[in-house]
């Protein structure tokens, strides 16, 4: 189990979405009780509660972005808030929001790891690869670039939030459970070189060989970091996001990928991103996240000997 005390920090905006109600995420795992399913596995929980930023304009796109200023605003606190967790010595658990928040987030964690010395791995777990760019994107919508961005590849003012240009490096990236990437974006992605274990090979090779590729070569000096978007996973367990793509993980094969990152070891900084409780049912998209965060956490549905 992952010792490392835990702080939550609430990001309750939907400024780089295309759909509006992400904002209210955070207060739905609040509700779902991730403080206490953490706690009851032992884990030293704290709630920083919600960061503060400005509202959303819900206005059209401006020279190819929507809600520029605003998601850099966002992810400015975002960056500042997980960096000093993680100076703490504290695992940072990023409550979204929606994906656009990631910059800022591992951002962070890619400054950290610099100053500390450290590799860092970062699993994104997602239907969408999240490469796009102003020139390959009608939208705008800045929740669709953050893997970009943080690769080098988005507007300035984003880009400069971090300490250094680009904050990652794609070889960095393991992506995992992808099945919607517009036709550009595609080949951007091939070009930049990110490893990608889409939903054609967890199909065709199973979660267990794709989780074990993207967790290889971890060592102690490694800090691995999940941005687990809850789009990830079949829209038929968890209807509560705004961009569903039939086709993704099962209950099952969502909870063998929690499970092994937990087996890992690893794990060191966490966000879940695009929770839409406007959309959901009953919170049950919430509830699902909170229990594949504890098995993140050690929780395991297997009975074995320890």
């Amino acid at each position: 189990m992952n010792a490392r005390p835990v702080s939550l920090i609430g990001a309750p905006t939907d400024v780089g979405a295309g759909a509006r109600g992400a904002s209210m995420g955070p207060e739905a795992l609040r509700v779902a009780g991730i403080a206490q399913a953490l706690a009851g596995h032992g884990v030293d929980v704290v709630d920083r509660g919600n960061l503060a930023g400005p509202t959303n304009p819900w206005l059209p796109a401006r020279d190819g972005y929507r809600h520029l200023d605003e998601v850099v605003a966002w992810n400015r606190a975002v960056h500042d808030a997980v960096l000093a967790e993680l100076r703490l010595e504290r695992l940072p658990l990023l409550l979204g929001g929606d994906h656009s928040l990631a910059v800022g987030s591992i951002g962070a964690v890619a400054r950290h790891c610099r100053e500390r010395g450290r590799r860092l791995r970062v699993l994104w777990l997602d239907a969408h690869a999240d490469f796009n760019t102003s020139a390959l994107t009608p939208s705008g919508n800045l929740h669709g670039m953050p893997v970009a961005v943080l690769c080098g590849h988005g507007p300035a003012p984003l880009l400069a939030i971090g300490d250094v240009v680009p904050a990652l490096q794609p070889r960095q990236v393991r992506q995992i459970g992808i099945r919607s990437v517009d036709p550009l974006e595609k080949r951007f992605v091939h070009e930049a070189g990110l490893e990608v274990f889409d939903m054609r090979y967890i199909d065709e090779h199973g979660m267990r060989h794709a989780m074990e590729l993207a967790l290889a070569t971890l060592d102690a000096n490694t800090h691995l970091h999940v941005s687990f978007d809850v789009d990830f996973l079949d829209p038929e367990i968890a209807p509560g996001v705004g961009t569903t793509v039939p086709g993704g993980p099962t209950y099952r094969e969502a909870q063998l990928c929690m499970e092994m990152i937990a087996d890992s070891g690893r794990l060191a900084s966490l966000d879940v991103m695009e929770l839409n409780p406007a959309l959901d049912v009953r919170n049950r998209t919430a509830a699902l996240a909170v229990d594949l965060i504890e098995s993140l956490f050690g929780k395991s549905t297997l009975m074995r000997r320890g």
